[in-house]
């Protein structure tokens, strides 16, 4: 019987190149011109989820904090992968394992983060006081 989605193809990505290598070449993969609209949607989707510090599974849980970690990112990235052109992957990853010591600078990603988490405690702070108080 063979696995459903490739997750042949998912444990032989996992084992060839690290997962923040593959991250990188997601990066890589998402700003390229060249970039079939889906795949780059979906890249985007998995690297905001892979770098906020929201998860859907809350880490504070003792086993089940790590699976999105282990198991939603690279699933995510197998995604990203299945529906990219092949040569065009191949060639993110190359450049994404040659740079890998150099990492992009995000700061507007980093400013939303920020933008996010003071609206959810500014949120907080007024249902804790109440509209009345």
């Amino acid at each position: 019987m063979r696995p459903p989605f490739g997750f042949t193809r998912f444990f032989k990505l996992a084992r060839g190149a690290g997962l923040a290598t593959q991250l990188l070449a997601l990066w890589r993969l998402m700003r390229h011109p060249a970039t079939p609209r889906a795949p780059k949607l979906v890249a985007m989707a998995v690297l905001a989820y892979a770098l906020s510090p929201i998860d859907l599974i809350p880490d504070f849980i003792p086993v089940l904090g790590l699976l999105d970690d282990l198991i939603l990112i690279p699933l995510g990235v197998a995604l990203v992968v299945k529906l990219t052109p092949a040569p065009l992957w191949r060639a993110r990853l190359a450049e994404a394992q040659v740079n890998a010591e150099r990492l992009p600078r995000v700061l507007w990603g980093a400013a939303i983060v920020v933008i996010v988490w003071l609206a959810l405690i500014g949120a907080g702070v007024w249902w804790w006081l109440g509209p009345g108080a």
